[in-house]
């Protein structure tokens, strides 16, 4: 990825040995009442005791907890899957209706709200919940991923290999193939093209965090610069060091507008962690950001998914354990128990809406695409035995119908199905950990799913 604007200079390479250690501001996190408060709940390894093989297996100890995260909007129990609405929404489903299915939570995305309607409406609107009538709990992302991912053209970071591209070895410049880069990193923040009209716009730490706040969320992420799997291990290490800075200035600028914003509910900021795919380099972002006051962490960057399981360990072996972890960005059920077993709280995707749009639909035997002609006379719900709307009321000929006719209903009726499909699992293995049942759960569920 480039790393230089037009008026700035490379930075040199260093190790992280050679990476100084983090420095916590003076300022004090908030007192008591903010209404944010985090209480882990039973740990899996103490209610299911995994064997010896199994442990190995993972690579380490099961970190999975279930947990209850306080808003000043509701509780969250952990863990949970929260549904993504990137533009205050979630597509082409109502807020009532995801409250209907089991959400705890909502996810919005600051970068889109900030280019449209603009993040000073939200906040005339009494913020993000308030904005889109849903009285839950929710998040907004820093921004950062939508700025790096569509700077560089890489829009599924977690899918990318480390194969080099055509012609092109491991590259702090690499680019999708034909896009323009549309991101340009410098030590103070980002300038970036919206990738609605050009216009160009810049973010900062503390333009994110002026951001976030008038949106409104109850949890927000720290700015962070978001690397990809092509990047060098030299650049990889000065990211680093750059998201700890900028994470310095997030909570200070943070806690200044948490002074100013008197009255507004608090909203608490969690810290990201980089590192791509390098132990050493994950370890020390959490040892560092640790140390930070922030009220959670969201494990991010590029990750291989054979991979995942590994990271998200190494990170929550350094994070305080009195702290939510978020990891952001997945939703495949095999994904899902790896990411709990080893420790994260809460997780994001817009998988189950996105595949939705173009027909397929989750079911404990795998996943389908609704477009097929045999479901032009299959009458039966979606999936038998699921009591969401969509199921209890309405035939897979129906839908295939509304799929074939180009109707916008059929991507709801979908995409109610395929969100609680996800948010039902996540429960249901929260369940598990509490029961002690949970690695007999994933061996069956995966079990069918993949069959």
């Amino acid at each position: 990825m480039s790393v230089e604007s037009p008026e700035s200079s490379p930075a040199p390479s260093v190790t992280a040995a050679a990476l100084p250690a983090a420095v916590v501001p003076a300022r004090a996190a908030p007192a008591g009442g903010s209404g944010f408060a985090f209480t882990v709940g039973k740990r899996l390894s103490d209610t299911s005791q995994p064997s010896a093989e199994q442990v190995a297996a993972n690579g380490g100890e099961f970190l999975g907890r279930t947990g209850t995260i306080t808003t000043p909007h509701g509780d969250i129990q952990t863990p949970a899957f929260i549904a993504v609405g990137t533009k205050a929404t979630v597509k082409s489903v109502l807020p009532e209706a995801m409250a209907d299915l089991g959400a705890q939570a909502l996810l919005a995305n600051a970068y889109h709200l900030y280019l449209q309607p603009g993040a000073e409406i939200l906040d005339e609107a009494g913020g993000l919940g308030a904005f889109m009538n849903w009285p839950g709990p929710t998040f907004t992302d820093s921004g950062g991923f939508q700025v790096m991912s569509l700077g560089s053209g890489f829009k599924k970071v977690i899918d990318m290999k480390t194969t080099p591209l055509p012609d092109q070895a491991l590259s702090d410049d690499a680019v999708a193939a034909g896009k323009e880069r549309l991101a340009h990193v410098d030590e103070d923040g980002v300038w970036f093209k919206s990738h609605l009209n050009g216009d160009r716009h810049r973010f900062s730490p503390e333009i994110s965090m002026q951001v976030q706040h008038r949106i409104g969320a109850d949890i927000m992420f720290a700015f962070d610069e978001l690397t990809t799997l092509q990047n060098s291990r030299g650049y990889q290490e000065e990211s680093l060091e750059r998201t700890r800075r900028w994470a310095l200035r997030c909570i200070d600028e943070h806690f200044r507008l948490t002074e100013e914003r008197v009255g507004k509910p608090y909203q608490a900021l969690f810290g990201v962690i980089q590192g791509a795919q390098y132990e050493d380099l994950r370890r020390k972002a959490c040892s560092d950001l640790g140390a930070m006051p922030f009220d959670g962490f969201g494990i991010g960057g590029a990750l291989e998914k054979e991979n995942l399981g590994t990271i998200v360990r190494w990170c929550n072996e350094e994070l305080p354990e009195n702290k939510p972890r978020h990891l952001l960005g997945i939703s495949e059920p095999d994904d899902i128990f790896t990411a709990i077993e080893n420790g994260a709280d809460t997780f994001d995707c817009v998988s189950p809406t996105r595949v939705a749009r173009n027909s397929a639909f989750y079911t404990p035997t795998g996943r389908y695409n609704l477009s097929g002609a045999k479901y032009k006379r299959d009458f039966g719900p979606l999936q038998e035995g699921c009591d969401c709307y969509a199921c209890a009321n309405y035939s897979r000929a129906y839908i295939h119908h509304l799929y074939k006719a180009k109707e916008m209903l059929s991507a709801t009726l979908i995409s109610i199905h395929n969100e609680r499909f996800v948010v039902k699992m996540v429960d249901d293995a929260r369940l598990a950990i509490e029961s002690g049942d949970f690695f007999a759960f994933k061996e069956q569920t995966l079990g069918q799913y993949y069959s």
